[in-house]
């Protein structure tokens, strides 16, 4: 599997078609994620300087996963 960084805009363009697709308005979604409707907003939109924990909350309430794989040669090279 190639490795791809996504960028805040994807990151919110996710967002918004997960919170569509489930049927949620954005206060409903802020409200299950334990988050502020503003904060929704600014997802969405891509802002890129989001918190990571309030982002994190917003993507475990929609059900989408984040995995993150460090990089092969973490270890200078060497197997550990």
């Amino acid at each position: 599997m190639a490795r791809r960084t996504l960028t805040p805009a994807e990151i919110g363009d996710i967002v918004r078609a997960t919170r569509k697709a489930a049927g949620l308005r954005q206060d409903e979604l802020a409200g299950a994620a334990g988050v502020g409707l503003r904060f929704i907003v600014d997802l969405e939109a891509g802002k890129p300087t989001a918190q990571i924990g309030k982002t994190l909350q917003v993507l475990a309430a929609l059900g989408c996963s984040f995995d993150i794989m460090p990089p092969p040669d973490i270890n200078g090279g060497r197997k550990a």
